[in-house]
């Protein structure tokens, strides 16, 4: 794909996602490790693998970029994982809801059909015209999308999520 092609895609996906033609699925930013340590417990930030400073710093660039792309108060989600709280709440750009169906199946990989299934369908749901923002995880975003995201990066996926999904562009981490 040429440059200015590459160009094109990526201004036609930041378009369709402040129409709310489709959703920005973002992984965490970066939290060193993998998985959560042994004894983690989901209300307990202190038992988790958390965001580093450069994740927060990352963050916090995610929210520049959306409100420089015209996104200054998107409908924002997150998995209730801390890692995805912590990089929902260090882009500013509004309140955050917890959402279950975007928590990670890491360590629950059995669950991960019947979570992408409700996944879709809350995705199909949702009302047009407003963006909407997920912060989720590698794993969820792998089993929605078939990509393999990188921490801190983002997919933007048309609505409603057809079969297969959609892709309308990846954003690098900024």
């Amino acid at each position: 794909m040429s440059m200015g092609a590459a160009q094109a895609e990526q201004a036609d996906a930041w378009e369709a996602l402040r129409t709310g033609r489709a959703v920005l699925l973002l992984r965490h930013a970066t939290a060193p490790g993998l998985g959560d340590p042994p004894g983690f417990v989901l209300e307990d930030c202190a038992t988790q693998r958390n965001l580093n400073e450069a994740g927060r710093a990352e963050a916090r660039r995610w929210g520049e970029l959306l409100r420089d792309q015209g996104i200054d108060s998107p409908r924002l989600l997150s998995s209730r994982w801390c890692r995805a709280l912590e990089t929902a709440r260090e882009m500013g750009i509004g309140d955050v809801e917890p959402l279950p169906l975007l928590d990670s199946f890491f360590a629950r990989s059995g669950q991960a059909d019947e979570q992408t299934r409700g996944l879709k369908a809350f995705l199909n749901d949702l009302p047009g015209g407003r963006p909407v923002i997920m912060v989720s995880h590698q794993v969820n975003i792998t089993a929605l999308t078939d990509v393999f995201p990188r921490s801190g990066e983002g997919v933007v996926l048309a609505l409603p999520v057809s079969e297969p999904v959609r892709l309308l562009g990846r954003i690098l981490p900024p």
